[in-house]
C-alpha cells in the first residue's frame, strides 16, 4: 500500500508547501501557453468565444426535484453540466490567449457556482441523510461532482488568481469558505463517506470501492494542495486520500482488468493516474509507483479491450463505442514505458483531430475536463509528433476479471474478433451476463452486447434487473423454463479455462451457479472457440435435475436477420454516424433448435446513438429438452 511505503511523517519531509508547488504555468507566464501550437490555440479560444456572455442561470428548486426523484441525467446535462464545461472553456481560453477577454465571464461564472447550494448532481443525494429531496445544506456531502466542481475552482484559482482578485478581494476568501464547508472538511472530517472504502460492512469487510473512489479523490488532492491553506490539515487530507486511494488499489484485479468496462477506465484505472501524477508532482517526484506491475496493468488494459477504431469491449455497464483520453493514454503509457499506449494515444489523438479541433478531454463528464485539459494542452506537440497505431493484440487473458479477446491476427481488425467473459454477478456496474459473449466480423458489429440505457433513478435501485438491458435474457445466454440468471457474487461461472495457440482461442466455464435453484441446472458448461480465419463456436453442454419445458438461447445483433433452414443470414445494416454492422451467419441444427427473430425497438436516447432504432434478438429454441444435451452455434462469413 502506498500509505505504508509513505507515512504521514515520511509524507511530511516530501511533500512540497502550497507556496512552492507550482505545477504549471499561471495565465501571465506566457512562455508555455505561447509554444502550443498555433492550430490548437485558435480551437481553444473559439471554444471561449462560444461561452461570451453566458448565461449563468439558477437552479430551480422543482427541476432539482424532478431530477432527485427520477434521477434523469439528461435533464441535468441540458441544465446544469453545461455551466461547468462554459467556465472550463472560459478559463482555458484566457490562459491561452492572456488577454483578459473572457475575465467577465470567467468571474461571473466562479460567483455563480459559489451561488449554487449543491455543487453535485441531484441523483447522486443518497449519501445524504435526507436521501433524494433538495440538497440539506446542513450536511454537505461530497460526491462525484461535487468533487470535481471544487477541482474546476481550485485551478481556475490557481491559474487566473491576481486576475479574480483585480475585480474584487472578496471573491478568492469567498471560494476558500465554500471549498473547505463543501470539499476540504467534510473530507477530512468524516470517514463514513462510502466511496473512501473505510466503511465497513456488517460482517466487518471492507467493501471494494469502485470509481467514484480515483474520481473524487484525484479531485480532492488537487483541491487540498492547491486551496488548503493549514499546512497540518492539507498533510493530513493528502495523507488520508492516499489511504483511501489504497482501498481501490489493494484489492484491484491483479490483471488490472477494469469490472466496470472500457467505457469506465478513463473515470477508474485513469483517473488513479491522475491521482498518481499529482503525488508524484508535489512531491518532485519521490511518489512513484509506475513500476509496480499492478498499476501498469491497470494502464495496459484499455489497450487489450479494444476492438477496432472506437469499438471497445462492452460489459457492464459500457458503451460498445469509446473514444479513450488521447493524451492521457499517451502519458500513461510513457509513464510506464509501454509503447502501444503511446501509439494508441496518439492514433485517437489523430482520430479526435487535435491538431484543429484542440483537446478535449471531457468524455463522461465534463465539470473536470480542465484537470487534464491543462497538461495535455501543455504538451500537446509532443502528442501530435509521436507515431499513431492501433496495437490490436491476438490473444487477451485477464484471469482475475474472466474476460478473454481473441482475433484472427495480432495488428489488424480483418477477420474475426470473439469476447468472451465469465466472472461473477456482482461485479461493480453488473449486468447478469456470466459466460456472455460478442463476435465482430472485419472490425465490425455482428453479435453483440446491448451496453445500457440512459442512467435514470431505476438503474442503481432495487428493481435495476427489471431492466432489460441487464438481463441474461438479452445477452448470448441460456433461459430456462423462463428462468435468467441472478445477480449476487454467489452467481458465478467456475472452472474458467484459457487456452490459445496459432490455430484457436479458446475460453471454458460452467455457468450453472450464475442461474438460481429454480432453473434446475447441476452443469452448463460454456465453450467459446475462435479457429482463427474460419469461424466462432459456441458450444453448450448441460446437465439438469429434470426435463425443462422450454430452453432458449439469445442472440443480441444491429444486423437485419433472415432465417433459413439450419442458418441465420446476418446482412449488414446501417449503424448511426455512417457506421456499418458487419455481415454473417449464425449454424446452427435444426433438428435440435428452431429460430425465430425478434426486433427490439429502442427509444433510449443512448442506445440509439449506438445502434440505431432496433436491436434484432434472435432465438433459438431447443426441440423437446431433455435433462441433459449439448448444442454448438457456429458463427460464419
Amino acid at each position: 500500500m502506498i500509505s505504508e511505503v509513505y507515512p504521514i511523517d515520511r509524507l511530511r519531509e516530501i511533500l512540497v508547501s502550497r507556496d512552492s508547488w507550482h505545477p504549471y504555468p499561471a495565465r501571465d507566464e506566457r512562455e508555455e501557453w505561447e509554444a502550443i501550437p498555433e492550430s490548437v490555440r485558435k480551437a481553444h479560444i473559439a471554444m471561449g468565444e462560444a461561452c461570451l456572455g453566458f448565461r449563468w442561470e439558477p437552479f430551480r428548486a422543482t427541476l432539482f426535484l424532478e431530477m432527485a426523484r427520477t434521477g434523469d441525467r439528461a435533464l441535468y446535462d441540458k441544465y446544469r453540466a453545461r455551466h461547468r464545461t462554459a467556465l472550463c472553456d472560459l478559463v482555458v481560453a484566457e490562459c491561452v490567449e492572456g488577454q483578459g477577454r473572457f475575465m467577465d465571464d470567467i468571474v461571473d461564472g466562479v460567483w455563480a457556482l459559489c451561488e449554487e447550494s449543491f455543487w453535485g448532481k441531484p441523483f447522486t443525494l443518497s449519501i445524504q441523510k435526507a436521501g433524494f429531496d433538495l440538497p440539506d445544506t446542513s450536511e454537505p456531502i461530497v460526491a462525484l461532482f461535487v468533487a470535481e466542481a471544487s477541482c474546476l475552482l481550485a485551478w481556475t484559482c490557481y491559474l487566473l488568481g491576481p486576475q479574480i482578485e483585480a475585480y474584487s478581494t472578496l471573491i478568492l476568501p469567498r471560494v476558500e469558505r465554500e471549498m473547505q464547508r463543501r470539499m476540504l472538511a467534510p473530507c477530512l472530517e468524516r470517514d463514513d463517506f462510502w466511496w473512501m472504502g473505510f466503511r465497513s460492512r456488517d460482517d466487518g469487510s471492507l467493501p471494494r470501492p469502485n470509481n467514484w473512489n480515483t474520481l473524487i479523490n484525484s479531485c480532492w488532492l488537487t483541491a487540498a494542495l492547491l486551496m488548503e491553506t493549514d499546512p497540518e490539515r492539507r498533510l493530513t487530507a493528502v495523507h488520508k486520500s492516499i489511504r483511501s486511494l489504497d482501498r481501490f488499489i489493494d484489492p484491484h484485479p491483479r490483471d488490472g482488468g477494469c469490472d466496470e468496462g472500457p467505457g469506465y477506465w478513463s473515470v477508474a484505472g485513469a483517473r488513479l493516474f491522475d491521482c498518481l501524477e499529482t503525488l508524484h508532482s508535489a512531491t518532485n517526484g519521490e511518489i512513484d509507483v509506475y513500476d509496480d506491475p499492478l498499476i501498469q496493468n491497470i494502464g495496459k488494459y484499455i489497450t487489450q479491450v479494444q476492438i477496432n477504431d472506437r469499438y471497445f469491449v462492452n460489459f457492464a455497464d459500457a458503451d460498445a463505442i469509446v473514444s479513450p483520453p488521447p493524451f492521457l493514454v499517451y502519458q500513461y503509457g510513457k509513464r510506464i514505458q509501454d509503447p502501444d499506449m503511446m501509439r494508441m494515444g496518439a492514433y485517437f489523438a489523430e482520430r479526435e483531430e487535435v491538431a484543429t479541433r484542440g483537446v478535449q478531454e471531457r468524455l463522461n463528464h465534463p465539470a473536470n475536463h480542465i484537470a487534464r485539459q491543462i497538461p495535455a494542452l501543455l504538451s500537446v506537440g509532443e502528442l501530435l509528433e509521436a507515431e499513431p497505431a492501433q496495437p490490436l493484440p491476438r490473444d487477451v487473458w485477464l484471469p482475475d476479471i474472466q474476460v478473454m479477446t481473441a482475433r484472427d491476427r495480432a495488428g489488424n481488425a480483418d477477420g474475426f474478433y470473439v469476447a468472451a467473459k465469465g466472472g461473477h454477478n456482482a461485479e461493480s456496474h453488473n449486468h447478469n451476463d456470466v459466460g456472455h459473449c460478442i463476435v465482430f466480423i472485419g472490425g465490425k458489429p455482428l453479435i453483440v452486447d446491448p451496453g445500457v440505457e440512459i442512467y435514470t433513478i431505476e438503474t442503481f435501485g432495487p428493481n435495476r434487473y427489471d431492466i432489460w438491458t441487464m438481463q441474461s435474457a438479452y445477452h448470448s445466454l441460456p433461459t430456462i423454463d423462463g428462468v435468467m440468471q441472478s445477480e449476487g457474487p454467489a452467481h458465478a461461472a467456475s472452472g474458467s479455462v484459457h487456452k490459445q495457440d496459432d490455430a484457436q482461442a479458446v475460453f471454458s466455464a460452467d455457468i450453472a451457479d450464475a442461474y438460481p435453484d429454480a432453473a434446475g441446472i447441476t452443469s452448463w458448461v460454456r465453450e467459446v472457440t475462435l479457429d482463427r480465419g474460419k469461424e466462432v463456436r459456441i458450444h453448450d453442454r448441460y446437465e439438469l435435475t429434470k426435463v425443462a419445458g422450454e430452453i432458449t438461447l439469445g442472440l443480441m445483433s444491429p444486423c437485419l436477420a433472415n432465417l433459413e433452414d439450419g442458418r441465420v443470414v446476418l446482412t449488414c445494416s446501417e449503424l448511426p454516424d455512417g457506421r456499418r454492422s458487419g455481415e454473417g451467419a449464425v449454424l446452427y441444427d435444426s433438428d435440435l433448435m428452431t429460430a425465430s427473430v425478434e426486433e427490439i425497438a429502442l427509444e433510449d436516447e443512448l442506445m440509439q446513438a449506438m445502434w440505431g432504432i432496433r436491436l434484432n434478438r434472435v432465438r433459438f429454441t431447443v426441440r423437446d429438452p431433455d435433462a441433459s444435451g449439448s448444442w454448438t452455434l457456429r458463427v460464419t462469413l
